[in-house]
């Protein structure tokens, strides 16, 4: 019974009509825009189909999940992590589900080993990393596995161990690059870096012991080495600079024998032409270096009987030589 002055009960469900749409028009106004980090773009869904790809900024969508934003990091360096795992990793596929089991391999000489290793990567092509492959950082993982135990098994313990890591980071990176673009992943690796590489644990010590030996060997060929590069050049100086004195030497007594020999012959020359004055200025000359040189000596005949002294030879000599 309605008694005067009130009012039906349907008026007051007539004020709530405004509800829904205000809600409607709230949840429009809270889902029309997004905004795509600096590092990052937004691939945009519509109707699930793609769309479109939004550079970093804010934008507008169409609301009521006719657009679907998925937000891509392509301008960050991503990390995956094998055989171990760093605390608090910025990826969520940093670190595997069995890292014990990643990092257990086999060599090329049926020897074990256990491998630890990184991969740097970023996301090329966000279209591709999104809709090409299902778990496409799943599917690297993978890849990174295969590709590894590949290369390991090409190589014996010892090159894993010890001389070949640099080839095997070169050669894994290589085979994992062509991998992800048959794959189409839309990823591009950027670096592969072995990290602990090491026996397990119950031949550890026996192989340190090998590696050690090898160590000291290679320590001392390198000595030796250091050795011969320092003592053969010096031998080589050495024996040049003494070929080189001996050909100087050469060379001096050639020429002082061509000028004794040119000298002579002048003199001879000169002989021939007047034999006694050649012979007594010969004799001079000779006797003007030997007297004064003579001092307290005596100078006798082998015919004369009595020794006189030869006083004042420099200036005797000089008599003679006038």
């Amino acid at each position: 019974m309605i008694l005067p002055g009130d009012q039906p009960a349907w008026s007051h469900l007539r004020r709530l009509r405004w509800i829904a749409p205000l809600i409607l028009l709230l949840f429009a106004a809270f889902t029309t825009y997004y905004t795509v980090p600096a590092d990052g773009v937004g691939v945009v869904l519509r109707f699930g189909a793609f769309h479109a790809i939004e550079q970093p900024g804010l934008h507008f969508k169409v609301p009521f999940g006719v657009d679907d934003v998925t937000i891509v990091p392509v301008g960050r360096q991503l990390k995956l992590e094998f055989g171990f795992g760093t605390p608090e990793p910025s990826n969520p596929y940093q670190i595997g589900e069995e890292p014990l089991k990643e990092k257990g391999m086999v060599t090329g000489d049926l020897s074990a080993a256990l491998v630890e290793w990184i991969v740097q990567y970023k996301i090329e092509d966000p279209q591709l990393y999104l809709f090409h492959v299902r778990e496409p950082t799943w599917t690297l993982r993978d890849l990174n596995e295969a590709v590894m135990r590949e290369v390991i098994g090409d190589r014996t313990v010892d090159e894993v161990i010890t001389v070949g890591r640099q080839e095997i980071e070169v050669a894994a990176m290589a085979r994992l690059r062509e991998l992800t673009k048959i794959y189409q992943l839309g990823i591009t690796i950027d670096q592969l870096q072995l990290k602990n590489v090491n026996p397990p644990r119950e031949v550890q010590a026996s192989f340190n012991e090998v590696n050690k030996a090898q160590q000291d060997r290679e320590n001392m060929i390198n000595v030796a080495n250091g050795e011969y590069n320092k003592t053969v050049p010096r031998a080589k100086g050495e024996a040049m600079q003494k070929i080189s004195e001996a050909e100087g030497y050469k060379l001096k007594r050639v020429n002082e024998a061509l000028g004794d020999t040119t000298a002579f012959n002048a003199v001879l020359a000169e002989y021939l032409k007047a034999p006694d004055v050649a012979r007594t200025r010969i004799y001079l000359e000779t006797m003007k270096d030997v007297l004064p040189q003579l001092a307290s000596k005596w100078i006798v005949d082998e015919k004369v009987t009595q020794l006189l002294p030869m006083l004042q030879t420099g200036n005797a000599a000089k008599e003679v030589t006038k």
